[in-house]
């Protein structure tokens, strides 16, 4: 009696033990998604946000067969505000990864103390120097680009064009200054100017009127989110589309270009990626992704849904089990995934090694304004920090 009741005691208890299990292993894995979802610099959030979630839709609400549960943060742009919102993502929500962040002043902000903490930290568009080189972590990846790389191929590209006197202009904030600098290390002509505006100015009739008046051989420039949209609207009215050409990086992305219409066609831009890449990966991903919002694609939405495709990938690898870091810092570094830019891989620093290529504003068949490939000046190109970084 006594045995048979030891027996069944234990039957009891291993039924207790694997139910518990069984409803651990459901319990959905937390990622805190961070980005900017209000003010002026609001669009490129969205846009990260609705790829990274279309992604996660497409595996039926999965990443590595896991079940996932998105906390959708704002930061408002804001330093001061993210720290708080990483915080409590990392403390009250016992988040493992955090994705997401436009702002390069956000970034710089919230970046150690996430790493340091050992949460895992994605970034679907902020790509600040310091972080590519002396300042690089083994828990950060960045599924977009160093900030200065589409810099760098358009100061490539006013080479090749043979622009001898270029003013550059920017906001004043690290993004901005990354850029600049990047241009500037590709192009040999002279830099006649830096105009620096205040961040969030949406006034350039003055900045405009210098410009005319230095006759330039073109204009590099860079403004994030709506005043993207403000500048290059103000540049074609005031008659200098024509006449000196508007070279950009970030600032021509298919939601500024659905408002500017025509006073952007002819613009040129320099990025990874554009929606007439000619692979699998990309046609699927386009497709999907107009089918959902009616609208193409920008290069914001392909580097988030990199992002998820990217987790969805290392998260299989270790079975759901990021609690192991090494083995899941192991999986995000082998990058096993059919990137929509077509070859992917990570440097020693986890900035992608890529194409970069000039993008030209069109108006296509459908009416609708979107970008071309007009070059590829540079191919499987590297950072210009990565050396810096001690990380092998």
């Amino acid at each position: 009696m006594a045995n048979c009741f030891i027996r069944n005691a234990m039957a009891a208890a291993a039924i207790m033990v694997g139910a518990t299990a069984s409803s651990h292993a459901q319990q959905p894995l937390k990622i805190g998604f961070m980005n900017t979802f209000s003010g002026a610099v609001a669009v490129p959030g969205e846009e990260q946000y609705r790829a990274f979630m279309l992604a996660i839709e497409q595996r039926g609400g999965k990443l590595g067969g896991v079940p996932v549960q998105v906390l959708k943060e704002d930061d408002q742009f804001k330093p001061e505000v993210a720290t708080q919102v990483v915080q409590k993502l990392m403390e009250r929500d016992e988040v493992p990864i955090i994705a997401g962040i436009t702002g390069s002043n956000v970034m710089m902000a919230v970046a150690k103390p996430i790493t340091d903490k050992g949460v895992f930290l994605i970034s679907t568009n902020s790509g600040p120097s310091p972080l590519a080189g002396a300042g690089c972590s083994p828990n950060f990846f960045s599924t977009s680009w160093q900030n200065d790389n589409i810099a760098e191929v358009v100061g490539q590209y006013a080479t090749d064009q043979g622009y001898k006197k270029v003013v550059l202009m920017t906001a004043n904030f690290q993004g901005g200054k990354d850029l600049l600098e990047g241009f500037k290390r590709f192009y040999d002509g002279q830099v006649l100017d830096e105009v620096y505006t205040p961040l969030n100015q949406l006034d350039f009739s003055s900045e405009l009127t210098q410009i005319a008046s230095q006759k330039p051989d073109a204009v590099y420039a860079f403004f994030p989110g709506g005043m993207a949209v403000t500048f290059v609207r103000q540049y074609q009215l005031a008659g200098l589309l024509g006449s000196i050409p508007l070279l950009s990086s970030g600032i021509l992305e298919l939601p500024m270009l659905r408002a500017l219409k025509d006073s952007a066609v002819g613009a040129f831009g320099g990025h990874f990626w554009g929606p007439d890449i000619d692979n699998e990966a990309n046609r699927k991903f386009v497709k999907a992704y107009e089918e959902k919002y009616g609208v193409i694609p920008s290069t914001w939405a392909a580097q988030a849904y990199d992002a998820a495709q990217l987790l969805d990938s290392a998260i299989a690898k270790v079975k759901g089990n990021v609690a192991d870091k090494d083995a899941f810092r192991a999986a995000l570094k082998e990058a096993d995934f059919d990137s929509v830019r077509g070859d992917f891989k990570f440097n020693n620093n986890h900035f992608p090694i890529q194409n970069f290529s000039i993008y030209k504003v069109i108006q296509d068949e459908q009416g609708r304004y979107t970008v071309r490939t007009e070059a590829t000046p540079m191919k499987a190109h590297k950072d210009a920090y990565y050396e810096q970084c001690p990380m092998s």
